[in-house]
């Protein structure tokens, strides 16, 4: 369970972490592009709530042309939701539906950084920016596209 996202339960506040890969998840009729966002952290107060996180990728966020290591933020309400499986109990290693929390409603999405830098998420006084490096993996265009 992401236990600092628990304690902002039901909270909206602005949020920013580094793309960290995409991914494609089954939908009703097609395949749903997905974006991974590592080291989320809140902005207010420079804590990182959860290691990783994944959005559908919706308009908003295929608009900003996202690579692997650019730094996002965005405001989004903390929510909770049934994680596990909730099928037959046909087998004992299924394991149990449990509460975890997640961030829904992500709105006022923007790159928090030049295209040519990362910002690490850390407090101000250890805030580090460093080049990032030539990525081997596809824009977002192009994987959506299907040229990867």
């Amino acid at each position: 369970m992401r236990e600092e996202l628990a304690k902002l339960d039901g909270s909206r506040r602005r949020f920013q972490g580094a793309v960290d890969r995409f991914g494609v998840k089954a939908g009703w009729k097609h395949s749903l592009v997905t974006v991974m966002l590592k080291d989320v952290s809140d902005c207010a107060t420079h804590k990182i709530v959860t290691d990783h996180l994944w959005f559908t990728l919706h308009t908003r966020f295929a608009s900003l042309d996202l690579v692997v290591g650019d730094v996002v933020s965005f405001d989004a309400r903390v929510t909770k939701y049934e994680k596990g499986y909730r099928g037959r109990r046909d087998f004992d290693d299924a394991p149990p539906v449990e509460i975890d929390y997640r961030l829904s409603f992500p709105t006022k999405i923007i790159k928090a950084t030049p295209p040519n830098a990362l910002q690490l998420t850390a407090p101000p006084e250890q805030s580090i920016v460093v080049r990032r490096e030539a990525c081997s993996q596809a824009t977002l265009n192009d994987w959506c596209k299907g040229k990867r």
